[in-house]
């Protein structure tokens, strides 16, 4: 079989009407593009004028920032912040596996009573669940273990059990649940059911297909949805506040309750949920480009990667040379 390796006419001719000689003297001419160009220095002139502001702007108060942005207080405060952020995601991404896998099953009670707390537990405030485990005690004096509907073997007080930081625990991994239960069960939908069929016709175990063949393919849906819910619930911690435990936001409140400095305190809380943000969002990055090494075969390199390959191109740069 003979491979022809001439181009096709329409490509190899110039369209008709048109004179090659005449094509060789045309001169390329950009394409121009002003209002792109206008709205970009528009965009600029606002963040210098909006960054001079914070600069020369008195009220901002960037002494008592200076003061208090690694204070003992907030330096505590940020990790309990951190322990509520990892806490709620262990118990609620545990939870939501179980009730994806619910969801997924065959069985119409599971699937029903799977959607039933999905359903409940997105249309609930978190502020209210807060509230309603922070008060659980109101309703249930004591907790008991045994045969259902039965005698007890044992009780205990709620009160002694489930504090204020076990109720913001709970609340906020229940509610995390829900969310979590639908990113991993539209992960696990997103692989191609060619993949369970197979799996299936080679004789694998289907646990070792969940395992082996369907979450790591289901990782690369699950993980960006996943990431951005870890965040959600890191800033969803100052929810907290109105059970009055000691973490960021709460701390920044009792603050400038006490120093009258609403504006600096509330730039610390700020800047400090920008970086725990920046850091978790880093994270994302590389977990994610770990999980996509079966869809790519070269990753495209890192930020600093690309950073440290600009650092060995300046001295050709510089020189005139190639890179």
């Amino acid at each position: 079989m003979t491979v022809s390796t001439q181009a096709p006419p329409s490509l190899s001719r110039p369209a008709p009407g048109l004179d090659p000689e005449e094509l060789d003297g045309l001169r390329t001419v950009p394409a121009r593009h002003p209002w792109r160009w206008a709205a970009g220095i528009a965009a600029l002139v606002v963040l210098v004028q909006f960054l001079h502001g914070l600069a020369t702007n008195p009220a901002w108060d960037w002494a008592t920032f200076r003061l208090y942005f690694t204070a003992d207080t907030i330096l505590q405060a940020i990790g309990r912040t951190l322990e509520l952020t990892a806490y709620g995601t262990v118990l609620g991404f545990a939870l939501g596996a179980v009730v994806a896998a619910m969801r997924l099953s065959r069985s119409a009670i599971l699937r029903t009573l799977a959607w039933a707390y999905v359903w409940v537990f997105r249309s609930i405030p978190l502020i209210v669940q807060l509230v309603f485990w922070f008060n659980l005690s109101y309703l249930y004096k004591r907790f008991g273990f045994g045969i259902p509907f039965g005698p007890t073997f044992g009780d205990f007080e709620t009160v002694g059990v489930l504090g204020a930081l076990g109720a913001a625990v709970l609340g906020l991994g229940l509610h995390q649940a829900a969310f979590a239960a639908e990113i991993i069960r539209g992960g696990v939908l997103a692989v191609d059911a060619g993949q369970r069929e197979a799996a299936a016709a080679l004789g694998i175990p289907r646990a070792r297909q969940a395992w082996r063949i369907v979450l790591p393919q289901a990782m690369r849906s699950i993980l960006p949805a996943a990431a951005n819910e870890v965040i959600s619930l890191l800033k969803g911690t100052s929810v907290v506040y109105v059970m009055a435990i000691g973490e960021l936001f709460y701390q920044a409140q009792v603050i400038y309750g006490r120093t009258g400095r609403v504006v600096p305190l509330l730039m610390v809380a700020t800047v400090w949920y920008v970086v725990l943000t920046t850091v978790l969002s880093i994270g994302q990055y590389y977990v994610e480009r770990y999980f996509s090494r079966g869809a790519r075969r070269t990753p495209p390199p890192t930020p600093l990667q690309r950073l440290r390959a600009f650092a060995r191109s300046l001295p050709a740069r510089t020189s005139g040379g190639t890179p």
